[in-house]
């Protein structure tokens, strides 16, 4: 069982120093700040300072993939319009009349005889 025994004055506790003495070694507070800030309302002011940052930090993700979503949209029309072109283009090119001109090219031309049906007889 412990013994109760009495503080002396000027003596210090051999007790070590948690989060908030290092704290206060670190950032002494004067007493002007003491006054305005009580030491018990410090840890849901430390808090409150942690959501402000991870808010600060998530906007910024944000922001940041809405600027990645718009060079993306950005992208994505100028390639549906390359779709769109081209396929014109081989539409175009693949009508009978754009072929026909082609194959003039190669010494082919078109035939004026309808296509008839070859039939072979079985013995």
């Amino acid at each position: 069982m412990a013994t109760n025994t009495f503080k002396i004055p000027g003596r210090k506790t051999s007790r070590g120093g948690g989060f908030f003495s290092l704290l206060d070694k670190v950032l002494p507070m004067d007493e002007s700040i003491a006054d305005v800030i009580h030491v018990r309302f410090l840890p849901q002011i430390l808090f409150v300072a942690v959501l402000c940052v991870i808010y600060i930090g998530s906007r910024h993700y944000a922001e940041k993939k809405i600027r990645n979503i718009d060079k993306l949209e950005t992208a994505v029309e100028d390639l549906r319009a390359d779709y769109i072109t081209l396929k014109f283009d081989y539409m175009y090119a693949s009508k009978q009349s754009e072929v026909a001109k082609k194959a003039a090219k190669l010494g082919l031309k078109e035939s004026d005889v309808s296509p008839y049906k070859i039939v072979v007889e079985e013995k």
